[in-house]
Protein backbone atom coordinates (compact mmCIF):
# COMPACT_ATOMS: atom_id res chain seq x y z
CA UNK A 1 0.00 0.00 0.00
CA UNK A 2 1.29 3.19 -1.15
CA UNK A 3 1.73 6.11 2.06
CA UNK A 4 -0.85 7.96 0.51
CA UNK A 5 -3.10 5.28 0.48
CA UNK A 6 -2.10 4.35 4.40
CA UNK A 7 -3.06 8.12 5.25
CA UNK A 8 -6.15 8.59 3.51
CA UNK A 9 -7.27 5.19 5.30
CA UNK A 10 -5.97 6.19 8.63
CA UNK A 11 -8.21 9.76 7.61
CA UNK A 12 -11.08 7.66 6.56
CA UNK A 13 -10.68 5.78 10.51
CA UNK A 14 -10.52 8.92 12.37
CA UNK A 15 -13.52 10.53 10.60
CA UNK A 16 -16.04 7.09 10.99
CA UNK A 17 -17.75 9.21 13.53
CA UNK A 18 -18.32 11.97 11.88
CA UNK A 19 -19.79 9.87 9.02
CA UNK A 20 -22.66 8.19 11.36
CA UNK A 21 -22.92 11.42 13.40
CA UNK A 22 -23.83 12.58 9.48
CA UNK A 23 -25.91 10.45 9.01
CA UNK A 24 -28.32 10.43 12.08
CA UNK A 25 -29.04 13.79 10.84
CA UNK A 26 -30.43 13.56 7.43
CA UNK A 27 -34.11 14.67 6.55
CA UNK A 28 -36.38 12.24 6.60
CA UNK A 29 -38.11 12.67 3.76
CA UNK A 30 -37.16 15.07 0.73
CA UNK A 31 -38.48 18.30 0.00
CA UNK A 32 -41.91 18.76 -1.05
CA UNK A 33 -40.75 20.83 -4.17
CA UNK A 34 -39.23 17.30 -5.75
CA UNK A 35 -40.50 14.18 -6.57
CA UNK A 36 -41.12 12.26 -3.52
CA UNK A 37 -37.94 9.87 -2.10
CA UNK A 38 -38.67 7.48 0.53
CA UNK A 39 -36.64 7.79 3.40
CA UNK A 40 -33.41 5.05 3.10
CA UNK A 41 -33.44 2.02 4.88
CA UNK A 42 -30.82 0.55 6.89
CA UNK A 43 -29.10 -2.76 5.45
CA UNK A 44 -29.51 -4.47 8.90
CA UNK A 45 -33.27 -3.80 9.37
CA UNK A 46 -35.51 -6.84 8.47
CA UNK A 47 -38.33 -5.71 9.13
CA UNK A 48 -37.89 -3.70 5.87
CA UNK A 49 -36.02 -5.67 4.12
CA UNK A 50 -32.62 -7.70 4.24
CA UNK A 51 -29.14 -7.88 2.43
CA UNK A 52 -30.18 -9.97 -0.49
CA UNK A 53 -33.05 -8.05 -1.38
CA UNK A 54 -30.95 -4.71 -1.35
CA UNK A 55 -28.56 -6.12 -3.81
CA UNK A 56 -31.49 -7.32 -6.24
CA UNK A 57 -32.97 -3.84 -5.87
CA UNK A 58 -29.30 -2.42 -6.44
CA UNK A 59 -28.87 -4.98 -9.48
CA UNK A 60 -32.75 -4.47 -10.83
CA UNK A 61 -32.60 -0.61 -10.47
CA UNK A 62 -28.91 -0.09 -11.53
CA UNK A 63 -28.37 2.63 -8.99
CA UNK A 64 -28.48 3.74 -5.41
CA UNK A 65 -28.39 7.10 -3.91
CA UNK A 66 -26.05 7.10 -0.78
CA UNK A 67 -28.42 9.59 2.00
CA UNK A 68 -25.52 12.15 3.47
CA UNK A 69 -22.75 9.76 2.64
CA UNK A 70 -19.86 12.39 3.33
CA UNK A 71 -19.98 13.69 6.37
CA UNK A 72 -20.95 17.46 6.72
CA UNK A 73 -17.54 18.61 8.50
CA UNK A 74 -16.17 17.34 5.31
CA UNK A 75 -17.96 19.77 2.99
CA UNK A 76 -16.41 23.07 3.44
CA UNK A 77 -13.49 21.54 2.75
CA UNK A 78 -14.92 19.96 -0.16
CA UNK A 79 -16.24 22.91 -1.79
CA UNK A 80 -13.35 24.83 -1.07
CA UNK A 81 -11.08 22.43 -3.09
CA UNK A 82 -14.03 22.61 -5.84
CA UNK A 83 -13.74 26.71 -6.56
CA UNK A 84 -9.75 26.51 -6.31
CA UNK A 85 -9.65 23.92 -9.09
CA UNK A 86 -11.89 25.41 -11.27
CA UNK A 87 -10.00 25.39 -14.23
CA UNK A 88 -11.39 27.46 -18.35
CA UNK A 89 -12.04 25.35 -21.28
CA UNK A 90 -9.10 25.66 -22.71
CA UNK A 91 -6.80 25.08 -19.96
CA UNK A 92 -8.01 21.31 -20.37
CA UNK A 93 -6.34 18.80 -22.70
CA UNK A 94 -9.65 18.56 -24.41
CA UNK A 95 -11.96 21.87 -23.98
CA UNK A 96 -14.98 20.99 -21.95
CA UNK A 97 -18.49 21.93 -23.31
CA UNK A 98 -19.70 25.50 -22.59
CA UNK A 99 -21.85 26.08 -19.70
CA UNK A 100 -20.19 24.14 -16.93
CA UNK A 101 -17.78 24.80 -14.42
CA UNK A 102 -14.92 21.96 -14.17
CA UNK A 103 -12.68 21.32 -11.50
CA UNK A 104 -9.13 19.97 -11.41
CA UNK A 105 -9.31 18.27 -7.91
CA UNK A 106 -8.67 14.67 -8.46
CA UNK A 107 -4.98 15.41 -6.17
CA UNK A 108 -6.97 16.76 -3.26
CA UNK A 109 -6.42 14.27 -0.30
CA UNK A 110 -10.46 15.09 1.15
CA UNK A 111 -11.42 14.38 -2.81
CA UNK A 112 -9.67 10.84 -2.94
CA UNK A 113 -11.09 10.54 0.63
CA UNK A 114 -14.65 10.72 -0.93
CA UNK A 115 -13.64 8.32 -3.57
CA UNK A 116 -12.80 5.64 -0.63
CA UNK A 117 -15.53 5.73 1.06
CA UNK A 118 -16.31 2.14 2.14
CA UNK A 119 -20.58 2.44 1.73
CA UNK A 120 -19.56 3.83 -1.84
CA UNK A 121 -16.99 1.20 -2.42
CA UNK A 122 -19.01 -1.61 -1.33
CA UNK A 123 -22.01 -0.90 -3.52
CA UNK A 124 -18.97 0.13 -6.61
CA UNK A 125 -17.75 -3.28 -6.00
CA UNK A 126 -21.25 -5.13 -6.41
CA UNK A 127 -22.30 -3.53 -8.98
CA UNK A 128 -18.69 -4.42 -11.11
CA UNK A 129 -18.27 -7.72 -9.21
CA UNK A 130 -14.57 -8.08 -9.90
CA UNK A 131 -11.32 -6.14 -8.80
CA UNK A 132 -12.23 -2.61 -9.65
CA UNK A 133 -9.68 0.01 -9.42
CA UNK A 134 -10.28 4.25 -9.45
CA UNK A 135 -9.76 5.69 -13.14
CA UNK A 136 -11.09 9.21 -13.06
CA UNK A 137 -12.84 12.00 -10.68
CA UNK A 138 -13.42 15.39 -11.94
CA UNK A 139 -15.41 18.28 -10.72
CA UNK A 140 -18.70 19.83 -12.49
CA UNK A 141 -21.41 22.42 -11.81
CA UNK A 142 -24.06 24.00 -14.28
CA UNK A 143 -24.10 27.33 -14.85
CA UNK A 144 -27.27 29.10 -15.07
CA UNK A 145 -29.37 28.68 -17.92
CA UNK A 146 -27.03 25.94 -18.74
CA UNK A 147 -26.78 21.61 -18.18
CA UNK A 148 -29.28 20.07 -19.65
CA UNK A 149 -28.43 17.08 -21.87
CA UNK A 150 -30.48 14.57 -23.85
CA UNK A 151 -30.61 11.00 -22.17
CA UNK A 152 -27.42 9.01 -22.79
CA UNK A 153 -25.72 5.90 -21.56
CA UNK A 154 -22.30 6.18 -20.41
CA UNK A 155 -22.05 2.63 -21.85
CA UNK A 156 -19.41 -0.15 -20.42
CA UNK A 157 -16.36 -1.20 -22.70
CA UNK A 158 -15.60 -5.35 -22.46
CA UNK A 159 -18.83 -6.23 -21.17
CA UNK A 160 -22.22 -5.02 -19.61
CA UNK A 161 -20.96 -3.40 -16.13
CA UNK A 162 -17.38 -3.02 -16.47
CA UNK A 163 -17.62 0.45 -15.34
CA UNK A 164 -19.48 2.26 -12.73
CA UNK A 165 -20.07 5.88 -11.88
CA UNK A 166 -20.61 7.49 -9.14
CA UNK A 167 -22.17 11.29 -8.73
CA UNK A 168 -21.05 12.93 -5.23
CA UNK A 169 -23.21 16.55 -4.47
CA UNK A 170 -21.64 19.17 -2.72
CA UNK A 171 -24.34 21.24 -2.38
CA UNK A 172 -28.54 20.63 -2.18
CA UNK A 173 -29.75 19.64 -5.63
CA UNK A 174 -33.12 19.19 -7.39
CA UNK A 175 -35.41 20.53 -10.32
CA UNK A 176 -34.46 23.89 -9.76
CA UNK A 177 -30.95 23.68 -10.22
CA UNK A 178 -29.78 21.04 -12.96
CA UNK A 179 -30.09 17.47 -10.49
CA UNK A 180 -29.53 14.27 -12.31
CA UNK A 181 -32.01 12.67 -14.22
CA UNK A 182 -32.17 8.69 -14.43
CA UNK A 183 -34.45 6.29 -16.30
CA UNK A 184 -34.29 2.84 -13.42
CA UNK A 185 -33.72 -0.22 -14.66
CA UNK A 186 -32.74 0.90 -18.33
CA UNK A 187 -29.43 -0.47 -17.83
CA UNK A 188 -30.30 -4.12 -19.03
CA UNK A 189 -32.67 -4.33 -21.39
CA UNK A 190 -34.07 -7.46 -22.58
CA UNK A 191 -33.12 -9.50 -25.80
CA UNK A 192 -36.79 -8.66 -27.21
CA UNK A 193 -36.87 -4.94 -26.04
CA UNK A 194 -36.97 -2.54 -28.67
CA UNK A 195 -33.72 0.46 -28.61
CA UNK A 196 -34.43 2.67 -26.02
CA UNK A 197 -35.37 6.22 -27.21
CA UNK A 198 -33.60 8.73 -26.05
CA UNK A 199 -36.13 11.21 -26.45
CA UNK A 200 -39.22 9.36 -24.21
CA UNK A 201 -38.84 11.10 -20.81
CA UNK A 202 -42.09 9.60 -19.60
CA UNK A 203 -40.20 6.54 -17.09
CA UNK A 204 -37.51 9.64 -16.09
CA UNK A 205 -37.02 10.22 -12.02
CA UNK A 206 -35.74 13.48 -11.47
CA UNK A 207 -33.82 13.21 -8.05
CA UNK A 208 -33.20 15.93 -5.38
CA UNK A 209 -31.37 15.99 -1.97
CA UNK A 210 -28.87 17.41 0.28
CA UNK A 211 -25.64 17.84 -0.63
CA UNK A 212 -23.54 14.75 1.34
CA UNK A 213 -25.05 12.39 -0.84
CA UNK A 214 -23.75 9.90 -3.30
CA UNK A 215 -25.33 8.16 -6.32
CA UNK A 216 -23.46 5.24 -7.43
CA UNK A 217 -24.46 3.70 -11.14
CA UNK A 218 -23.93 0.93 -13.78
CA UNK A 219 -22.33 2.83 -16.30
CA UNK A 220 -24.79 1.58 -18.84
CA UNK A 221 -28.12 3.35 -16.78
CA UNK A 222 -29.86 6.57 -19.18
CA UNK A 223 -29.33 9.17 -17.61
CA UNK A 224 -29.11 13.43 -17.89
CA UNK A 225 -27.88 16.19 -16.57
CA UNK A 226 -31.04 19.24 -16.42
CA UNK A 227 -31.27 22.49 -16.83
CA UNK A 228 -29.80 25.08 -13.79
CA UNK A 229 -33.10 27.02 -14.18
CA UNK A 230 -32.28 28.92 -10.56
CA UNK A 231 -28.39 29.53 -11.35
CA UNK A 232 -27.90 28.41 -7.56
CA UNK A 233 -25.06 26.34 -6.76
CA UNK A 234 -24.82 22.25 -7.77
CA UNK A 235 -21.01 21.57 -7.43
CA UNK A 236 -20.10 17.89 -7.45
CA UNK A 237 -17.68 15.45 -8.70
CA UNK A 238 -18.03 12.43 -11.28
CA UNK A 239 -15.73 9.97 -10.32
CA UNK A 240 -15.41 6.65 -12.83
CA UNK A 241 -14.36 3.14 -11.30
CA UNK A 242 -13.42 0.74 -13.35
CA UNK A 243 -12.67 -3.43 -14.25
CA UNK A 244 -9.37 -4.29 -13.51
CA UNK A 245 -9.14 -5.59 -17.10
CA UNK A 246 -9.49 -1.98 -18.69
CA UNK A 247 -6.04 -0.61 -17.21
CA UNK A 248 -4.52 -1.70 -20.14
CA UNK A 249 -6.98 0.45 -22.56
CA UNK A 250 -7.35 3.10 -19.74
CA UNK A 251 -3.60 4.23 -19.57
CA UNK A 252 -3.29 5.92 -22.83
CA UNK A 253 -6.29 8.00 -22.63
CA UNK A 254 -5.17 9.67 -18.87
CA UNK A 255 -3.26 12.51 -20.28
CA UNK A 256 -6.73 13.34 -22.76
CA UNK A 257 -8.42 13.82 -19.74
CA UNK A 258 -6.55 15.48 -17.33
CA UNK A 259 -5.96 12.86 -14.97
CA UNK A 260 -2.96 13.34 -12.48
CA UNK A 261 -3.75 11.10 -9.50
CA UNK A 262 -2.22 7.39 -9.73
CA UNK A 263 -4.37 4.91 -10.41
CA UNK A 264 -2.38 1.78 -8.96
CA UNK A 265 -4.28 0.70 -6.19
CA UNK A 266 -6.89 -2.24 -6.50
CA UNK A 267 -10.10 -3.07 -4.23
CA UNK A 268 -11.62 -6.29 -3.78
CA UNK A 269 -15.03 -6.28 -3.93
CA UNK A 270 -14.77 -8.88 -0.78
CA UNK A 271 -13.34 -6.23 1.19
CA UNK A 272 -16.23 -3.96 1.39
CA UNK A 273 -19.15 -6.23 2.02
CA UNK A 274 -22.20 -4.81 2.51
CA UNK A 275 -23.14 -5.60 5.94
CA UNK A 276 -19.49 -3.98 7.21
CA UNK A 277 -19.85 -1.12 5.25
CA UNK A 278 -23.16 -0.36 7.34
CA UNK A 279 -21.89 -1.01 10.19
CA UNK A 280 -18.60 1.23 9.82
CA UNK A 281 -20.76 4.08 8.55
CA UNK A 282 -24.39 3.83 9.09
CA UNK A 283 -24.57 4.45 5.44
CA UNK A 284 -28.18 4.09 4.10
CA UNK A 285 -29.24 3.10 0.76
CA UNK A 286 -32.31 5.01 -1.11
CA UNK A 287 -33.93 4.76 -4.29
CA UNK A 288 -36.13 7.27 -6.03
CA UNK A 289 -39.75 6.51 -7.15
CA UNK A 290 -42.06 8.74 -8.47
Amino acid sequence: MTGAATELRAMMQSKRREVAAATRMMPARARSTCLRIPAPFHLADKDIRNTMSAREQLHRDGYALLRQAIPMAWLAELRAAFDAGVRPSDQWPVPRGAGWRHALLDEEPMIQAVCRLPQVLAVVGELIGERFFLAQVEGREPLAGAGHQRLHRDLSEQRPGDIAHVMAYFDDYGPENGATRIVPASHRPKPDEPPFDLDDESNTVQLCGSAGDILVFDVDLVHAGSLNRLGTRRRSILISYCAETLYASYLPTRSLRGIRMGASERFEPDDFAWDSADRTTGACLGSAEA
